[in-house]
């Protein structure tokens, strides 16, 4: 982890990348944490977290999902790459976070006992329809869950 000061730097002159978890249980509801930190303090969201330096993608997915579920899962399902553009930042409102989001889907086949809560207070699991309506759930959450939200990354395979 870098020093608070030169990771103040970082969120300030250039984008995260990150890894979001979209978690199903059998009901195929979603599980949503109360976020505990900014950005988004407050607000219901799907678990997740940074990628670190020199960390690979599948070693950042095995972490994170140990980190915020608190179990071991080896693979997901690629939902789609988003970019997330907050006003404020994880030590207050002095500049924006912008994430480029890499959104993982997973099934659990049993219950989740206790997730950690170093991220979220409280978590709760929601349907579809129930989190789409949901004034509280952060609109970065529902955009998983509606079309045409996904980053347009069709310039990767064209000649630009």
């Amino acid at each position: 982890m870098l020093p608070l000061e030169i990771f103040k730097t970082v969120i300030a002159s250039t984008p995260l990348i990150s890894i979001d978890l979209i978690v199903h249980n059998s009901k195929l509801e979603v599980l949503l944490g109360k976020r505990l930190n900014k950005p988004a303090q407050g607000c219901w969201f799907v678990p997740g977290g940074r990628i670190l330096k020199d960390e690979s993608l599948k070693d950042a997915f095995k972490r994170l999902v140990e980190t915020e579920l608190g179990i071991s899962v080896h693979n997901g399902v690629f939902k789609g790459i988003y970019q997330h553009f907050y006003s404020d930042n994880v030590t207050g409102p002095n500049f924006s976070t912008h994430y480029v989001v890499l959104a993982y889907e997973i099934t659990l086949s049993k219950n989740l006992c206790a997730p950690p809560k170093e991220q979220h207070s409280e978590y709760k699991w929601l349907s579809q329809v129930a989190l789409l309506k949901d004034d509280n759930v952060h609109r970065h959450t529902k955009w998983y869950f509606q079309k045409g939200q996904a980053a347009d990354a069709s310039f990767v395979n064209k000649n630009i």
